[in-house]
Order: C-alpha cells, then sequence, then structure tokens
C-alpha cells in the first residue's frame, strides 16, 4: 500500500472533507499521512520520504489561523521545495484549494502548479467532460456531472496538457484537469472537489486513482 502525503486545512475547505472524502475509499490503494500545520510539520528531508504529495491547501496555516502558509524565513517547506521535490523525481498532485492562489498571493506558487485561481460563481452544476480522451488520467472515467465550485482558471504555462474541461451555467468553460512534466518529476491539477459528495463519488475516486498513478510514473 502506498503511502501518500496530504496537505489540507485552510479557511474554506475544512480538512474534514478530505479526511472523510479519502476514507471513503474502499480499494486499499493508498494510506495517507495528513498534514494540516504543514509551517510547524514539513522539511524538506520529510517530504522527500513520500512518491506523491497531495495538496488541498490553500495559503492559510490552518483553519483557524489565516495567516499565510508560506512565511519567508518561517517556513521550511514552500513552493520553492515544493518544486525542489517535484524536479528531483517526485509526484505532486493538486487538488481544488491547491489552486486557489493568484500572482499577488504567491507568485512562486502559481508559477510551479502553472495556473492562477480567478473566482468562482456560487456552488453549482458542474458538467466534467474530456478534452484529452487518451489521456491516461481520463482511463476508465466518463464524462460526469456534480454539484460543486466550479473554478474559474486562467493558465500560466505552456506546457501543460489540458485532459478535462469543465462546463456550467455561469461560470462558461474552464480547464478541470492538467498534467505538467517538471524535471524528473510529474505535477496532475484537478479542480473538483469542494464538497464531501464529490470525494465520494466513484467517478472522482477513480480520476484521483488515476492521477496519482501518472504522478507516480505508474501510468
Amino acid at each position: 500500500m502506498e503511502k501518500v502525503l496530504v496537505i489540507c486545512d485552510d479557511l474554506w475547505h475544512p480538512a474534514e472533507v478530505i479526511e472523510k472524502g479519502l476514507a471513503a475509499r474502499t480499494d486499499g490503494r493508498f494510506s495517507f499521512d495528513i498534514v494540516k500545520a504543514a509551517k510547524d510539520i514539513l522539511t524538506p528531508e520529510r517530504i522527500a520520504k513520500y512518491r506523491l504529495i497531495v495538496c488541498c491547501k490553500s495559503n492559510n496555516v490552518i483553519a483557524a489561523n489565516t495567516a499565510p502558509w508560506f512565511e519567508a524565513g518561517v517556513t521550511e517547506v514552500g513552493p520553492a521545495e515544493l518544486e525542489e521535490y517535484v524536479r528531483a523525481g517526485g509526484g505532486l498532485l493538486v487538488i481544488h484549494s491547491g489552486l486557489a492562489y493568484n500572482e499577488e498571493r504567491c507568485p512562486e506558487y502559481v508559477q510551479l502548479v502553472g495556473s492562477a485561481f480567478r473566482g468562482h460563481p456560487p456552488r453549482c452544476t458542474v458538467h466534467l467532460q474530456a478534452a484529452l480522451p487518451a489521456h491516461p488520467v481520463l482511463d476508465g472515467v466518463p464524462d460526469f456531472v456534480i454539484r460543486d465550485e466550479h473554478y474559474a482558471m486562467e493558465m500560466t504555462c505552456e506546457d501543460a496538457q489540458v485532459f478535462l474541461e469543465s462546463r456550467s451555467e455561469k461560470g462558461g468553460v474552464q480547464p478541470a484537469g492538467y498534467t505538467r512534466e517538471i524535471g524528473k518529476g510529474r505535477l496532475c491539477a484537478l479542480t473538483p472537489g469542494h464538497t464531501l459528495d464529490v470525494w465520494e463519488d466513484e467517478r472522482f475516486q477513480r480520476l484521483f486513482t488515476n492521477a496519482a498513478e501518472w504522478c507516480m510514473k505508474e501510468r
């Protein structure tokens, strides 16, 4: 069973959603080490022990402390260290709130993930549809519909493969899943994941598994 580091918990995205969503998985493919207070726990040496990191955290220390997670001179694992981890061969899977960054709040992180968050309409019906049907992250994943926050994302890199798109009445068409290869490692981003219903959805769970395996070079 693959042990995966999961970083989560911020003001608008409590860790409980992620914890319950991961606990709902029944395939036994992964075990999860969940870290909330990343500023005081993570070091480059600690993250190097994992083949995969899942980031579901915007730039807050924890839900109850909205001070920045990334703080120069204090945080030992920030965007630069995450990039070094990926370039050395690590896998980084970024989901929903892990993409809620823009150039003003944290330009270094935006550069790493390759996209910037531009907002979302009120929670609504979101259609997820393949942009690259043959992409390995979509293996066995049909187009499907969820009720979620529909993230508006602007791609800021030129090397991303957008394999999944999202569509809603008020949000238009947005990139919902993409992959990048950075150095010896891989990054995958998925915008759905605000609600527990989404995390418990079998199709999203399959998407998560495929994305995780792709990041670990198993697909």
